[in-house]
């Protein structure tokens, strides 16, 4: 698109974090513009599953969301190591719902009520008087980064050759299975299925949704995640849990977990959410919820400190973005305990029922520790 547009609040990336922040806006009287490279709906890398506290938050109404649109009530979990043993826990209630985020994105975007340019990447980033040009042709107020881990507006601020200890590489495939496929695949639609990585830098799953099944893994700066990947594709096919053969090609993706490493995230006129300020869970790598409530939480500042959005005024985002999940090291954090104890004394906790529902599922996984968020 070569002719020149204008807007209040540009944001840089379509997804749960930019169309929440887009639907945090809707009555603000800015004019708010969505700018993605991608056109929607579109694939994701990602498990794929929210939790009733993210659908509260986005005032979703289920019911009406399950026409046209997988909606998988999860309430009961197998977990164990890769090769090892595994532990059943169940749910008195549904706790989660498996969702696939080619739909679950385009839904969130369709009803922001945000202007869009999809289909358009980011290329340029320069700053004016009143704000900022991208692309050479579209003036901004305001620039929101949502554009995931590899962000090009997070890149703009900080630095591009940063440590990546804190970055997790993950690989998945999501495909519709036959009838004939899903009777010879043993995982249970409402069940989902986590298997850590036995050195516990990293984890894997297999979930099955209205007939599409998940298969994922995720290490901590994994050079070579292809070789982990077949491994547990190997034990899955081993386990007679998922057949090799009905699996389909592996996507790549990447986010930085949070509190591991501190991130420039507010400039004048300028603020990162989501992936893109790096808020990924540390412990489950769950990126939707602390996307969804931080685009929240910035569409709350930005409707508040307008029209002035100087860096002293967004100051109280980055404010409460500490407050919500804690604060970033002075260092970049590494683990007091040696690898071997840290390993024996996981496979050891792994084994407990205990562990495995209050610390595992109830507190990294389902974060059901937050209380719900409280926007101003």
């Amino acid at each position: 698109m070569s002719e020149t547009d204008s807007c209040d609040v540009l944001i840089v990336g379509g997804g749960p974090g930019g169309s929440s922040c887009a639907w945090g806006l809707r009555e603000s009287g800015l004019d708010i513009l969505i700018l993605d490279k991608a056109t929607f709906p579109r694939d994701k890398v990602c498990a794929g599953w929210i939790t009733p506290a993210v659908a509260e938050l986005l005032e979703l109404d289920l019911k009406d969301y399950s026409h046209g649109h997988v909606l998988q009530p999860i309430c009961r979990f197998r977990t164990g190591l890769i090769g090892g043993s595994t532990l059943h826990t169940e749910y008195p209630e549904t706790v989660s719902y498996g969702i696939r985020r080619c739909e679950f994105d385009h839904y969130l975007l369709q009803r922001c009520g945000a202007r869009t340019r999809l289909g358009e990447s980011f290329q340029s980033l320069e700053r004016t008087a009143d704000g900022w040009l991208v692309n050479g042709n579209l003036s901004a107020k305001m620039v929101v980064g949502a554009g995931g881990h590899f962000c090009p507006v997070a890149r703009e601020i900080n630095d591009k050759h940063a440590g990546d200890h804190s970055v997790v590489l993950a690989q998945e495939t999501e495909v519709q299975l036959t009838p004939e496929q899903q009777q010879r695949c043993r995982v249970q639609p409402d069940t989902p299925e986590l298997y850590f990585c036995r050195d516990f830098k990293g984890y894997a799953w297999c979930f099955l949704k209205d007939g599409y099944l998940n298969v994922g893994i995720g290490r901590e700066g994994e050079k070579q995640l292809s070789t982990a990947r077949d491994e547990f594709t190997e034990y899955l096919d081993r386990e007679q849990r998922v057949p090799r053969d009905i699996l389909g090609k592996f996507k790549g993706h990447a986010y930085r977990l949070y509190g591991l490493q501190k991130r420039t995230i507010i400039v004048d006129a300028l603020l990162l959410i989501g992936d893109a300020a790096g808020l990924a869970s540390p412990q489950s790598g769950e990126g939707i919820r602390p996307a969804i409530e931080s685009g929240l939480m910035a569409a709350d500042v930005l409707q508040n400190c307008q029209p002035n959005f100087e860096k002293g005024q967004l100051q109280v985002y980055q404010d409460r973005l500490l407050e919500r999940f804690g604060p970033w090291p002075d260092e970049p954090a590494h683990s007091m305990l040696p690898d071997v104890f840290r390993q024996f004394l996981g496979r050891q906790l792994m084994a407990t029922q205990w562990f495995t529902r209050k610390v595992l599922l109830d507190r990294w996984f389902l974060q059901q520790h937050l209380p719900p968020l409280v926007r101003s």
